[in-house]
């Protein structure tokens, strides 16, 4: 009794068994039958049985194939490959690809539609080319049969090899197992035809067949000279497209950069003691930036004190806003420059005000337009030509070859995503070029020439450890991708975009002689009293040539320096400092140093001015028969899965 109790137990225990094993998602059986031409190119009929659970396999399985292989050399060379057909169960199958690392991806099946549970026969029916090996004593066909990258185990694998007409193997050998394993678990058979190589165990998760057949010399035919030269450049169709574009680019900008770029010869910088042809502070601030800094609220508070220093408005201080207030000062008679006019239609009659607060912004921000455009409507293109239009036309190019690299390139789709680090690095560097640039502007002061050589050695070293970090991270994968030159190929693009955008716009003839007398203004308020005082026909310190200069100094940044100057002059002075008080200021006068007084209210001024506009409504949105081989080498190969 107990005996058949034992035995009824096990055989319960083997069904059960025997239905789980059934019942796990394997590949069953896969069968490959290669037909290699005289010519060299293959017809690969893969008819892979799966059984189906519901797990991994809902809607079908995939098939990886490498699109790629590596040459004696070591560099990456593409292979032709073209799906034929997919079917399943004898019946066409709905499939579709996407690009993977390295390769394509061949979805079996549809999205729309579950397989039921049990066997299914996939066939997937394919033709690749550039799979032979010529050596100098034989051709060979070195083929990875299932590929080593399967999710599912693999019960047996054979792969049938039908030969050319004529063509017998000199040589065979096999390898099963991981990537880089020498197994030897197959077999090789002759057929009136060709081979068959079979497994003589299952293969694992991630484990393969592999084969390799010596062929007489000249048995495939070598490649015409034409088709070299094709698969040279489809070989090497991204550095064509990549330093060619770049090329491109780089002769674009440096032809547009020689015929309008260049900046016109400047003269000898000399201080000098008024602005160049009379031309009103905002006109200063204008030429001197190349557009208004700030976004014109400095032009407009140099503007407004020039106006309260010649009488026409007062300023008042009310804490917490600025107005800015007609004296009823006669203007008919008198000629003011674009941009004041547009001030006093405002606050220029007796008792008209424009009040800086926030419950104005609107009016303020109305104003400072106006203002802005009747200097622009007046002097753009007088004084500088930024040249956008050929800058335009530079980043079109560069979209171009960016587009075509991407399109019709092979890098691969984690490799454009990394292309966006060379795109950052070279933005950063460039800005922080263009900067370093402007700081070394021969108008700065020898201390911020030297703050800026201070900034490019901290930038620099930070720079290079950030390039270090990323390069060595993204070594090991560029390296395997032989992407690496695109990186800065593309880096380089931008970086050219960026350059240029700085350095296209030039002065006119006109603009640079204005520069020269900006720049020797700036000098002269920057100077130190002593130095001053030893210069030919400067005119002597005073209240009044304090005030005439105060709002080219705002407009020039550099009202600080110029109020410390005329406050060690009154200190001097036997009225002092407390004796001063500007008839064109009204408010809270009395605390603090002079310099902190009226520097610091001047230079708030623009800052004032710009946090009272509203800002702008947010927007909305929506949103891969030498002692070398081993399992996975040679053409062929990849993987599969279920979806």
């Amino acid at each position: 009794m107990g005996r058949r109790f034992f035995g009824f137990c096990l055989a319960l225990f083997l069904i059960a068994a025997a239905r789980a094993a059934f019942a796990a998602e394997v590949v069953d059986s896969f069968a490959s039958d290669i037909a290699l031409e005289k010519s060299g190119a293959m017809s690969v009929t893969e008819t892979i049985t799966v059984n189906a659970e519901g797990n991994r396999i809902n809607h079908g399985i995939f098939r990886d194939f490498p699109l790629y292989f590596t040459d004696a050399g070591g560099r990456r060379r593409s292979v032709d490959f073209d799906v034929v057909s997919v079917k399943r169960n004898g019946k066409d199958e709905p499939w579709h690809t996407e690009q993977i690392a390295g390769g394509i991806r061949i979805y079996a099946g549809s999205a729309e539609v579950t397989v039921t549970p049990g066997r299914h026969r996939y066939v997937f029916t394919y033709r690749t080319n550039r799979q032979i090996r010529y050596f100098d004593d034989h051709d060979e066909l070195y083929w990875n049969v299932t590929g080593n990258g399967w999710i599912f185990p693999i019960r047996s694998a054979t792969a049938t090899v039908k030969l050319p007409p004529g063509v017998t193997a000199t040589e065979t050998i096999f390898f099963t197992g991981p990537q880089g394993a020498t197994g030897k678990s197959a077999r090789v058979g002759e057929i009136p035809t060709g081979l068959v190589f079979s497994t003589t165990a299952p293969l694992g998760p991630s484990e393969g067949l592999t084969f390799a057949i010596r062929m007489p010399k000249g048995a495939i035919d070598a490649p015409s000279a034409d088709m070299e030269s094709t698969w040279w450049l489809k070989d090497n169709r991204n550095y064509f497209i990549g330093f060619g574009g770049l090329a491109l680019v780089f002769a674009y900008y440096l032809r547009s950069w020689l015929k309008v770029g260049r900046d016109p010869a400047r003269g000898v910088v000399v201080p000098r003691w008024d602005a160049p042809d009379g031309i009103s502070p905002a006109l200063v601030n204008y030429i001197d930036n190349k557009g208004f800094s700030g976004g014109g609220w400095t032009a407009l508070a140099a503007t407004a004190l020039n106006l309260a220093v010649r009488g026409y408005v007062k300023l008042e201080d009310l804490k917490n806003s600025i107005v800015i207030r007609g004296t009823g000062k006669p203007l008919d008679r008198q000629k003011f420059q674009a941009g004041e006019a547009e001030l006093l239609k405002v606050a220029g009659s007796a008792g008209a005000m424009l009040r800086i607060d926030r419950a104005n912004g609107e009016r303020v921000k109305s104003v400072g337009q106006a203002f802005r455009s009747a200097i622009e409507k007046e002097h753009r293109g007088k004084y500088y030509n930024s040249n956008l239009g050929y800058t335009s036309g530079g980043i079109a190019l560069s979209a171009a070859a960016l587009v075509a690299l991407f399109v019709f390139g092979s890098l691969e789709p984690d490799t454009i995503a990394l292309m966006l680090i060379p795109i950052a690095i070279s933005v950063f560097v460039a800005v922080f070029v263009a900067g370093l640039v402007k700081s070394l502007h021969r108008g700065a002061s020898l201390f911020g020439k030297i703050i800026a050589v201070i900034a490019a050695a901290i930038g620099v070293f930070v720079g290079i450890s950030i390039l270090s970090i990323i390069v060595l991270t993204l070594a090991s994968s560029l390296v395997e991708l032989h992407e690496t030159p695109m990186l800065f190929a593309i880096g380089g693009i931008v970086l050219l975009n960026i350059l240029y955008f700085f350095i296209m716009g030039a002065p006119t003839p006109l603009g640079a002689r204005m520069m020269d007398g900006i720049d020797g203004l700036r000098q002269y308020l920057t100077l130190a009293e002593k130095d001053r005082m030893n210069m030919a026909g400067a005119p002597e310190m005073s209240p009044q040539h304090f005030e005439t200069l105060l709002p080219y100094a705002v407009a020039l940044g550099v009202e600080k320096p110029w109020t410390r100057t005329f406050e060690t002059w009154l200190a001097a002075a036997a009225a002092g400092a407390a004796a001063y008080a500007p008839a064109w200021y009204s408010g809270d006068f009395n605390s603090g140093s002079f310099s902190d007084r009226v520097g610091g209210f001047s230079s708030s001024m623009a800052s004032t001015i710009a946090s009272t506009i509203p800002s702008p409504p947010p927007s909305s949105s929506s949103s891969g028969f030498s002692g070398g081989g081993s399992s996975g080498g040679g053409g062929g190969g990849g993987g599969g899965g279920g979806w």
